[in-house]
This record gives C-alpha cells, sequence and structure tokens, in this order.
C-alpha cells in the first residue's frame, strides 16, 4: 500500500485537533453509528480540560487505498520539543492558518523549522465562515511570512484550501461546493511526495516519542528510515554519538490503524510504527539492525531558558493529602519525564532533596507540576528563574521572546505602557481590524513572568497575548517586581472566621475560613509593601453579655483563589509554592520569623 507521511501544524486554537476528527470522520474510520469524543486526539485530562494539545499523537486514515499517516501537533511554543522532533517523521505538512488572525508566532515558529527541513507545505485557510474572516489578505501574509522564513521557490509556489474544519468541507476556492475534504485529500496524496523506501539496506528508524505501558514496557515510536522490521528480530540502540546502548529483540511492533494500534508481524521503510522490548534506548536515539554502525541524525533541539527548583514538602502539612513524598520517588518521576521530553533538563542540587527542573516556559513547567500533583506527588517549587548565557565577549546574556499582542484599541496604551516596565521594546504596531490593534514587542523573559494575569486584568479579559522564543541577547537590567507585602500566619491551626473579618482592613484574603494553616504559611496580600505576621487562630472573647445580635453575623469577603501558574508567577525568591493533590499554598521559603529576619540581615551586609 502507498503511504504518505504529513504533520498538521498550526497555531493554538486553530482547529487542528478538530480538523483531524472531521478528516478521521469522512475517511470510514468511524462507523455511522459509532459514538466518539469531540476532539478525539486530546485524549489526555489536561489536554480536554484547557483545550490545548500537549502531547504531538500519530493516527492513519485510508484513502482510495492509500494510507496517509498524520500526526497531530502542540501549537504552543513551550511544548515545541515535541514539534522540532516529529518533522522528522514526516514528508509534507498542511499549515493551518485562522482565517480572521491570520499567521501567529506559533505558526511562524513550526513553520520556519519544516520549511529548513526541505518539507513542502500546503495551506489550509480554517474558519472561513468567521464574521471577521479575510481569507484573501491570510493567504498574502502567509506568502510573506513564507518568503521572510526562506521558503524555497518550490515552497513559495505552496497551493491554498478554504476549509471550516468544524462543518468538515475544505475546497480549493471559496465558492466550491462546501460539500465534505475530499479535495483536501487528493490534494495531499498528489502534493505531498512518498516517503523514500530503500528496502534493500538494513533497518534503522529514529525514535521520536517515548512512552511507558503496563504490558509492553517501553515503547518507542518513530519512521523507519530503511529496510524492514520483523516481530521477534534482533535489533540494537544506538545514541547520537555512535555508542551502543543495548541489543535487544523487537517483541511487538504496533502500526496505526485510525486511532487504535494494531500489532503487525513486519514493517517497511516510510511506515511510522511504535516498538517494544527495549529498557534502555530513548527518544533522538537509533533503533537499528545488529550490522549498522552509524546513527541516523536527530534535529537539534533548542535549549531550555527557564527553571524552577522541585523540593520535598518539608511543611507541618506534609503527607497529610499525597502519598508520594520522598525525594527519591520525586526524582525517579523527573528522570522519566526528562527522557520522554528532551526539552526538559533535571539537575540534582548539592542538598539531595531538591531538583532544578529548566524548561522552555511557565506553561510547559505548569502542566509538568499538575500532572505531578494528580498522581499523588507532593512537592514545593520556587518561583521560575530564567538560564542567563555568557556571549562571547563575556558579556551576560538572557533569553528575549517575541511577543504578540491583540488588543482593543481602548487598551493599547496600559499594555505599552506595562510592557515598556518590563523592559520591553516595541517592534510594531497596527491596526487588525474591528477596533482592534496588533503590537509585537521584543522582551526579556524575566519581565513576562507572572505578567499574563495583569495583562487579563488591564484588557478587561478581552486581550489575546502570544510569545515565542527569540534568541538571546545583552542583559537589560532590574526589573521592578511585585510591589505588595504578603500577611503571614504566625502560628498553626485551623483559620477562624471572626479573625479573617479582622484582618479584610489589611488586604484582601487567600483562603477561606476553616482551613488548616501553619507558622509561615501566606494567608492574604497586604495592602502596603512590606510583609505582616497576623494570627488568622483569634476567636472572639465569649462574655456572658447578650448582644443585641448586630456584630454576630461576620460576613467575609470571597478568598482570591490562585491558579497553579497563577501561585507560581505571584511568589518572590524568598517564598515557595506548596502543591498537593488536594491543595495549592502560598508560604515562605523559611517559616521561623527570627530565621527570616536573620537572612534579610544576611542579605543586606552582603
Amino acid at each position: 500500500m502507498e503511504l504518505r507521511n504529513i504533520a498538521i501544524i498550526a497555531h493554538v486554537d486553530h482547529g487542528k485537533t478538530t480538523l483531524v476528527d472531521a478528516m478521521l470522520r469522512q475517511s470510514g474510520t468511524f462507523r455511522e453509528n459509532q459514538q466518539v469524543a469531540e476532539r478525539v486526539m486530546d485524549s489526555n485530562d489536561l489536554e480536554k480540560e484547557r483545550g490545548i494539545t500537549i502531547l504531538a499523537k500519530c493516527t492513519s486514515v485510508e484513502w482510495k487505498g492509500m494510507r496517509i499517516n498524520i500526526v497531530d501537533t502542540p501549537g504552543h511554543a513551550d511544548f515545541g520539543g515535541e514539534v522540532e522532533r516529529i518533522l522528522s517523521m514526516v514528508d509534507g505538512v498542511v499549515v493551518l492558518v485562522d482565517a480572521a488572525e491570520g499567521p501567529m508566532p506559533q505558526t511562524k515558529f513550526v513553520t520556519g523549522k519544516a520549511l529548513g527541513l526541505g518539507l513542502k507545505p500546503i495551506v489550509v485557510i480554517n474558519k472561513v465562515d468567521r464574521g471577521d474572516a479575510r481569507p484573501h489578505e491570510v493567504h498574502d501574509e502567509c506568502f510573506d511570512l513564507f518568503a521572510a522564513l526562506d521558503a524555497d521557490d518550490e515552497q513559495l509556489d505552496f497551493p491554498t484550501m478554504f476549509a471550516v474544519g468544524r462543518d468538515g468541507w475544505a475546497d480549493d476556492s471559496l465558492e466550491g461546493p462546501r460539500k465534505d475534504l475530499s479535495a483536501l485529500f487528493d490534494l495531499i496524496v498528489r502534493h505531498v511526495p512518498p516517503p523514500t523506501r530503500d528496502l534493500d539496506k538494513p533497518f534503522s528508524m529514529l525514535a521520536t516519542t517515548l512512552e511507558a505501558d503496563p504490558y509492553l514496557g517501553r515503547i518507542l515510536t518513530g519512521r523507519i528510515h530503511t529496510g524492514v522490521v520483523k516481530t521477534n528480530m534482533a535489533v540494537k540502540g544506538l545514541d547520537r554519538e555512535g555508542n551502543l546502548i543495548e541489543n535487544f529483540r523487537a517483541a511487538k511492533i504496533l502500526a496505526f490503524r485510525g486511532i487504535e494500534r494494531v500489532p503487525v508481524e513486519q514493517a517497511e521503510a516510510g511506515d511510522i510504527v511504535c516498538i517494544s522490548g527495549m529498557t534502555k534506548p530513548t527518544v533522538a536515539d537509533t533503533l537499528c539492525a545488529p550490522e549498522v554502525t552509524e546513527p541516523l541524525k536527530a534535529q537539534p533541539i533548542d535549549p531550555p531558558t527557564l527553571a524552577m527548583i522541585f523540593s520535598v514538602n518539608d511543611s507541618p502539612l506534609a503527607g497529610t493529602e499525597g502519598d508520594k513524598v520522598t525525594s527519591r520517588v520525586i526524582g525517579a518521576r523527573l528522570a522519566r519525564e526528562a527522557e520522554s521530553n528532551v526539552a526538559i533538563r533535571i539537575t540534582e542540587q548539592a542538598s539531595r532533596d531538591a531538583f532544578e527542573v529548566a524548561g522552555r516556559g511557565e506553561l510547559q513547567l505548569g502542566v509538568l507540576i499538575e500532572t505531578m500533583r494528580r498522581e499523588g506527588f507532593e512537592l514545593s517549587v520556587s518561583r521560575p528563574r530564567v538560564l542567563f548565557q555568557t556571549g562571547e565577549d563575556g558579556e551576560r546574556q538572557e533569553p528575549i521572546e517575541e511577543v504578540f499582542v491583540d488588543v482593543d484599541d481602548e487598551f493599547s496604551g496600559v499594555v505599552v505602557e506595562k510592557m515598556t516596565l518590563r523592559k520591553a521594546e516595541l517592534t510594531g504596531m497596527r491596526p487588525s481590524g474591528g477596533g482592534k490593534t496588533r503590537i509585537t514587542f521584543l522582551a526579556p523573559s524575566r519581565g513576562l513572568i507572572g505578567y499574563h494575569g495583569e495583562f487579563l486584568t488591564d484588557t478587561r479579559g478581552t486581550g489575546l497575548m502570544n510569545r515565542v522564543f527569540h534568541g538571546y541577547a545583552p542583559y537589560k537590567g532590574a526589573i521592578e517586581g511585585r510591589r505588595n507585602g504578603v500577611l503571614i500566619s504566625n502560628g498553626t491551626g485551623e483559620a477562624v472566621a471572626y479573625a479573617l473579618w479582622n484582618l479584610e482592613d489589611r488586604g484582601p484574603m487567600f483562603i477561606p475560613s476553616g482551613v488548616k494553616v501553619y507558622e509561615g504559611m501566606i494567608i492574604g496580600e497586604h495592602s502596603r509593601g512590606n510583609d505582616l505576621e497576623v494570627n488568622p487562630l483569634k476567636a472572639k472573647q465569649l462574655t456572658n453579655i447578650r448582644a443585641a445580635g448586630k456584630d454576630e453575623a461576620v460576613r467575609l469577603t470571597t478568598p482570591r483563589k490562585m491558579s497553579l501558574e497563577q501561585a507560581i508567577a505571584y511568589i518572590q525568591d524568598d517564598e515557595l509554592v506548596e502543591v498537593t493533590p488536594k491543595s495549592i499554598r502560598l508560604r515562605k521559603r523559611l517559616r521561623d520569623p527570627n530565621e527570616r529576619k536573620k537572612a534579610e540581615r544576611a542579605s543586606k551586609d552582603v
């Protein structure tokens, strides 16, 4: 059977996963009466909740006697490590662009990688039924983007289709019949070249994704580069330098058929398959026949730009809500994550009960913490810090991000002002239709930590902000941090409504009454710039005099609840976020007030 391998790449929320759903339905992968979840490719709980794709996934459809392997890729720059690896498995890309928003930063990031590998693009302008759609302008913007990314003449001569993925149609022109996706399937078969199938050479395959299965053990997925692999065949793993990692037998070979993986006896060059049976080889290693000595070239991965410290939870409430609390268990889980996610780097700290986790961005690290929390882990995490580099001239350099902001015209002034305070440099500003302005900045990653929540408040929840890693530039100088201090509990017990009511004049609370608190835990924000120790345990003194009842009812203001990402962005360097399966708490790194005073004096003396 003839093969085609394609990846669908696009910005967040431009409709990749919905389009793949429609392709699966129309190719006969599902029965007419089969009940299938919406966005079937987003199978992970976090993906369903957030409505985003986090992990690259593979599926396949059959069309007119030909198999098309389709890879659905994440749209956030934080998960770019996933995208870079899987592009080596395909021969063409479908670039999906929103008919109103046009090419966005993530489109630019992934398309640049695809064009650099020489892949031939097909542009699909999706959501042409939107009231503010401007398909022809967006087509011109795509051409300008490809030209700016140094596409060659063949890549610039790309075919374009107009579509509404939700309604399941795509056509060569806006005036087409708008019936189904058959025109898109035919274009993929025509435009994407078949994989090179060198069956005479010995078997070799580059591993691009790794997962653990409770029955099959380690499973590596990739595209077979040369030769044929058969079940139970002798295979070895080579690292990037060509050193032998392990000899093993291919216990199971799984091929993609629709949304399921089906065991097959053998697979040939060009096909995307999963192989089990190994214990050591990992992502970017080469699986090959015993006679092969040269490893396949792996795509270089952009370096991490942010780091956080994951440490053992040592609060008085440690171990009461989670069952995975020791440094050994946390270390093993992080090592597993680093194996399958090449964009993450783990370093054990000298204290042995803490690990530095470096990654692409706040979202990527936030998803890792949320995943661990759901698995029953308890841990403390520090404020993210950026990873600096030293330039060739010995100059200190920091990561810079390109930031694209779409806001209503009335909010553009406040956004420019706030970004300037964060050492951002304005690089472009233009109207984007419908009373909106698109503003482009080059901003240090440091300044963007924790800004997203403030940005949504400033734009009344209507603004859109997208970021993508731009490069390293000389250090931009100090950036002002949080202006308010915090309210710190001076005792351990359960918070009392009467005490919290009396503290409301001091600032907004983060906790409701009846919640367990401990010494050193942050329970609210101080209305002034300094930290204040308070007593949330103080109950009302009872007397034997009956009151009129006016002051009996305590009405508390609703506390400010923070999500995990908001909590991580809020804390300062001397604070931690305590994460458990049931709670997210803020605390001081040093719980004892005397220890905190000593540390403060020591920092002033330095």
